[in-house]
């Protein structure tokens, strides 16, 4: 334990001879490793801060996952609105961008709060023990990403001492043997929380499935398509999901939070008396630009909206392609202006606003939603991390590359089914790779797919030729700001992201990835 120290002067040492042994007083009201984590519920706090750290996660990350992919504009009240989300969507951005910063840092910050716990609680009881197995399935998912999308991050797996502080760059190899250690750790000790059923909406904690679904995605992403596969199976053959029937434009709402399809999701309580706790800035950034539309209140919906990420008309079509009109997932996903205005909502004679003429509705933000204020907006709704439409395309792509057509075309077509599509048959990589385009848009998995499949260039290296912008009357004008195309738009060297100068700053072992 340690102790607070009285030191006395000389002078004073002779009258305190006798009570010498009175002077080592405990400081009071200090925390340290040798007393806390000790009973069940302080390892339950430690556990506590790692869901408050991924829940914090959601504006930086999924602004960035969802501006560095090909379905967005970056929008705003207009350009230069938020010249760091503009960069990240027009490929300008140099080592100093924010946005990245920020999810790097709270990716760590995740990393080191899971080493706390694995390092401190002892595993004498059920309750340690699933705090332990929580705490490793965080771990991973923190690499799954900085490996995905740094590359070769700093291995950290304890706590540092002063002297370990300036970590090089990890081995990607070790760095996956790390997350796949982690999961397998976590999904063996039998201690994480597993559903009771279908219908069970009170089971919220980190699941044994999730696990297996993630450790899915790391197999798969090594290409170990077997192993993948296997883990998907897992999942989707427990019988503790099923893809949500209910309508389908409803499916990221308020309303059907820990839905039967849900398997990990941020939960968030409504509570008028703490409105700012669960405040979700990230949905206010999303939602249409309401500023600048009338109608937006009378037809139900929240004024707070600041119109980021606008849908891309290449994606609306590809909707149209594969739905026609009228489809159930197109009409679930995003309206078109003209579907707007049948609801009277309008954008304001002489305004305009960075949209190619189409608004998000997954994403729409109900005035039901809301506690009231512009700061208490959105306070309930989940951050959904993964469903089981997901692992159902994950398990598809997995078994079509383990050469398991008949069980990737099924998995496929179960996506399909729900929304009222023909079966395909004979699939391709390219069907699965659209099929989780449209069924997954907006849920911050497009990029790292992109960068995967080797197509983001192909797909990007002309983003920021333009910006559009539609005016009230429902012409769509076309600006470009950029004159010369080495300055903008996807190249090589974005299949790694920049490791943020401030880190290398502090930690001149990391070496910068290649071309920033």
């Amino acid at each position: 334990m340690k102790t607070f120290r009285i030191f006395i002067t000389a002078a004073t040492v002779a009258l305190f001879t006798s009570c010498a042994g009175l002077l080592d007083i405990p400081q009071h009201g200090t925390l340290t490793y040798d007393t806390y984590y000790q009973t069940d519920e302080e390892a339950e706090t430690g556990v506590s801060n790692l869901y408050l750290t991924l829940r914090g996660l959601e504006y930086n990350l999924k602004l960035t996952k969802h501006l560095l992919c090909d379905d967005f504009w970056a929008g705003g009240g207009g350009r230069g609105d938020n010249a760091d989300l503009e960069a990240l969507n027009e490929f300008t951005f140099n080592t100093e961008q924010g946005f990245l910063q920020g999810v790097f840092q709270s990716y760590y910050q995740m990393i080191y709060q899971a080493n706390v716990v694995l390092g401190h609680v002892k595993d004498d009881t059920p309750v340690k023990q699933q705090m332990l197995a929580e705490a490793r399935v965080f771990r991973a998912l923190a690499y799954f990403d900085l490996i995905s999308m740094w590359g070769n991050p700093p291995l950290v797996d304890h706590e540092l001492t002063p002297s370990e502080y300036a970590v090089p760059n990890g081995k990607t190899e070790e760095l996956w043997a790390l997350v796949e250690s982690d999961l397998t750790l976590a999904i063996n000790s039998g201690m994480l929380a597993e559903k009771t059923g279908v219908n069970d909406t009170e089971t919220w904690r980190v699941t044994k499935q999730f696990a297996q679904a993630l450790l899915g995605k790391a197999y798969l992403w090594q290409e170990k398509y077997k192993d993948a596969a296997d883990c998907f199976d897992a999942v989707i053959r427990s019988g503790l999901y099923e893809l949500y029937r209910g309508p389908y434009e409803d499916i990221l709402q308020y309303t059907t939070a820990k839905n039967c399809e849900s398997i990990f999701e941020s939960v968030k309580i409504k509570n008028p008396n703490n409105t700012m706790e669960n405040f979700s800035f990230y949905l206010t950034m999303v939602m249409w630009r309401t500023d600048k539309m009338t109608g937006v209140q009378e037809a139900g919906f929240s004024n707070m909206g600041w119109g980021f990420c606008a849908p891309k008309a290449e994606l609306y079509n590809l909707f149209f392609q594969e739905e026609g009109p009228d489809g159930v997932r197109l009409n679930g996903t995003m309206k078109t202006y003209d579907q707007m205005k049948d609801m009277s909502i309008t954008i304001m004679p002489g305004a305009s606003m960075i949209n190619e003429g189409y608004f998000f509705w997954k994403w729409r933000l109900p005035q039901s939603a809301e506690d009231g204020g512009w700061s208490s907006a959105t306070v309930h709704v989940n951050t959904r991390w993964m469903r089981l439409a997901e692992v159902y395309l994950l398990g598809a792509e997995a078994h079509l590359l383990a050469n398991n057509a008949g069980t990737a075309a099924d998995y496929l077509n179960k996506v399909r089914e729900r929304v009222g599509l023909r079966p395909k048959n004979g699939i391709s990589l390219q069907d699965i790779q659209t099929e989780k385009r449209l069924e997954l848009c907006g849920e911050g998995v497009r990029f790292q797919d992109i960068v995967r499949w080797k197509i983001a260039k192909n797909n990007l290296e002309h983003q920021g030729d333009y910006c559009p912008f539609l005016n009230s009357n429902g012409v769509v004008d076309s600006v470009s700001f950029h004159k010369d195309p080495s300055l903008y738009g996807f190249k090589d060297k974005h299949y790694l992201l920049p490791y943020p100068a401030a880190e290398i700053r502090l930690n001149t072992n990391i070496k910068q990835n290649p071309g920033w």
